[in-house]
């Protein structure tokens, strides 16, 4: 059944429902809508941490729903921030989410790196995160396929 009478919208639609399920599933979160606030939060800290022209390529590989997300509120001219540090980095992440959000915002992180590197090319994802900083890109810690 269509949601909205057109294709595209209804297939990112979908798309970003399958995105949340993952990152409800990876960190045992209940609530779609926490899933979402954790998926913001990670990537708006990444687009941030990213040189501006790797960020937008980055984006462009995301559904486009998660795309819209990403780049809520970007200026690309503060870009790229100087976290160097993984507290650092998580720090940025606490920031983007709710009080009293139910997890701790390193596992927060890493779960919201594991599905990405499932939903998008790994081999893509490995070569984005090798423009962070070498203590962030050990936060994506999951087996290789």
């Amino acid at each position: 059944m269509s949601i909205t009478s057109v294709t595209a919208l209804d297939h990112t639609i979908q798309k970003t429902n399958v995105w949340l399920r993952d990152i409800s599933e990876e960190l045992s979160l209940e609530d779609r809508h926490r899933a979402y606030e954790a998926l913001r939060a990670v990537l708006h800290a990444m687009r941030d941490r990213l040189p501006p022209d790797v960020a937008v390529h980055f984006g462009a590989q995301l559904p486009i729903l998660v795309r819209g997300i990403y780049y809520e509120g970007w200026h690309m001219a503060g870009t790229p921030t100087r976290e160097r540090t993984v507290q650092h980095f998580v720090d940025r992440v606490i920031a983007s989410l709710p009080p009293a959000f139910p997890l701790d915002p390193l596992a927060v992180t890493r779960g919201v790196f594991e599905v990405l590197w499932e939903r998008l090319d790994p081999d893509a994802f490995d070569k984005l995160m090798e423009h962070l900083p070498e203590p962030i890109r050990t936060l994506r810690t999951g087996p290789r396929a």
